[in-house]
């Protein structure tokens, strides 16, 4: 045992020379002990957003924590290294937060696809291994007759990944973020370490790693709390031409948990958005509206809310959704309901994803935005918007929809806007752009979309506190400023578990400090 360890830790000696080279060696798979680096691909080198590429000199498909451990133990341990690890889910990131350029990009999906599950009187889970997708736990759940209570819009992301950031979905008003729905995880910290957190043990990692952007360790396991599964759910939509109409009503429903499950809405701008959102929605939605001309715009929007129906508990969900439908007010007619599996629901995403794949408009650039913006400043912040987008010509969905502060854990590192009152309610918003380059939107194009997506966040950031969630900045001044007070103690936080600052080199909160000088460039 002592001569392979040995052997492994010239190996990786071997592995650190190489990528500290000028000159990159790896270029077919190396064997180093029980190690199996792979040359880079493209995969590890791109995200959804189509916006960075950056290539590792290297790719880890680890079998167990184990590899990982190893990985940046030896890392961690030998100061000739400068070499960076980020940990790959599905790729769903868009300023290419899971790269990691001249570094190691570890394929988190090369885990082994264990889940294990505990059904009990009170309390039911999943152990997951963090490389498992949200759909994959979702089909296996569902033999049980169980699901997580907490959910993404878009499944087909991994455990681990989403936990790094937050999990919101509009379920998040009653249940919280995904990370507030996590009783325990294994983690591999930046120093190597292997460590079994909770909330009653070593509850600082466990708080710092979720929301923590990948900055403290790498999540190898989830104890992800469930609940029982509907069987069936009620699906509602109804349209608003009044924007203060269309959240009074978004704020009504999520005051109502013991009655609805799930709250979300988006503002249709043209006909592409109404046509686009609509893909999953099997009803028929009679609504043709007039968007009014480009000079002067008629803005629509449209909130959604679910209805558990949980057949064998005899409830009557219609009545339910009849009583809430009466509180509200929508234009008139304008009110359409339809019954959908649950499984069919959650994954309604993936019925758009496929229509876009179908005609070419996936695999696309991406300069999303997400922003976090408190109760008092949303309406400024619509107007903002609306001055940064044109209507008549915007590709994509942006989604609007309240949250409520009290179901997240201000010990995680996720950032929220301060609250300067007593205020409940905070709104996101997300601007869920495509920009086709085959369609018209050249490097000029998408640098300009960019360039108005910075001015919006910045804009908001400075006069409504808004914050960026998947946040994206281009300096380290920047990220001081998301963070605000919250800085000093994320900072300490990679003091400990990531001395050397090996992890997450793609988000550019902590550059290497022989990086400072490239970081800007």
């Amino acid at each position: 045992m002592e001569v392979s360890m040995l052997c492994t830790r010239v190996s990786l000696l071997i592995l650190i020379l190489s990528l500290c080279s000028p000159y990159k060696f790896i270029q077919s798979p190396m064997d180093f002990g029980p190690l199996n680096l792979l040359p880079t691909t493209t995969t590890a080198s791109s995200d959804f957003g189509r916006i960075l590429f950056h290539a590792p000199a290297a790719v880890l498909k680890p079998q167990s924590s184990r590899d990982i451990s190893l990985l940046l133990s030896f890392l961690s341990g030998s100061s000739l290294s400068k070499v960076t690890v980020a940990a790959r889910g599905a790729g769903h990131s868009i300023h290419g937060q899971a790269q990691a350029l001249d570094g190691i990009v570890v394929e988190m999906c090369s885990l082994p696809a264990e889940i294990e599950f505990y059904k009990g009187g009170e309390i039911s889970y999943a152990d997951v291994s963090g490389g498992v997708m949200w759909i994959d736990l979702l089909e296996q759940s569902l033999k049980l007759g169980l699901a997580p209570r907490s959910w993404t819009d878009y499944l087909y992301l991994t455990v681990g990944g989403t936990l790094s950031n937050a999990g919101i979905s509009g379920q998040t008003f009653k249940h919280g973020p995904q990370i507030s729905n996590v009783l325990q995880l294994e983690v591999v910290t930046g120093r190597g370490e292997i460590v079994t957190c909770s909330p009653s043990k070593d509850a600082d990692l466990f708080n710092a790693v979720l929301g923590g952007l990948g900055q403290f360790g790498i999540i190898t396991r989830a104890r992800i709390l469930l609940q029982e599964a509907p069987q069936k759910v009620r699906w509602v939509r109804a349209f608003y031409d009044d924007f203060n109409t269309f959240t009074k009503d978004q704020e009504l429903l999520v005051s109502m948990p013991d009655l609805v499950d799930y709250v979300e809405g988006f503002i249709v701008l043209n006909e592409q958005s109404l046509h686009s959102s609509s893909i999953a929605f099997p009803a028929n939605v009679d609504f043709n509206p007039d968007f009014g001309t480009k000079k002067s715009p008629n803005i629509y929007y449209c909130m959604e809310f679910a209805v558990h129906d949980y057949q064998h508990k005899n409830t009557d969900v219609e009545q339910i959704v009849e009583v809430i439908s009466r509180q509200m007010s929508h234009m008139v007619s304008q009110l359409y309901t339809v019954e959908v599996s649950y499984f069919d629901f959650l994954n309604r995403v993936r019925m758009e994803e496929m229509s876009l794949r179908s005609i070419g408009l996936w695999e696309v650039h991406h300069p999303w935005l997400n922003m976090f913006v408190p109760k008092a400043g949303i309406n400024d912040f619509r107007d903002l918007l609306m001055d940064n987008v044109s209507p008549d010509s915007f590709e994509g969905l942006i989604l609007i929809y309240p949250l409520l502060r009290d179901k997240w854990d201000t010990n995680t590192s996720v950032v929220l806007p301060d609250s300067g009152s007593t205020e409940r309610v905070m709104y996101v918003v997300g601007i869920l752009r495509s920009a086709n380059p085959e369609g018209g939107c050249s490097h000029h194009c998408l640098q300009e979309l960019l360039r108005r997506h910075r001015r919006i966040a910045d804009t908001a950031g400075v006069h409504l506190g808004a914050k960026q969630y998947l946040a994206h900045h281009p300096t380290p001044s920047g990220w001081h400023q998301h963070f605000g007070w919250r800085w000093e103690r994320f900072a300490e936080r990679k003091t400990r578990f990531d001395p050397l600052r090996i992890l997450g080199p793609g988000q550019g909160i902590f550059p290497r400090r022989d990086d400072s000088a490239a970081y800007g460039s």
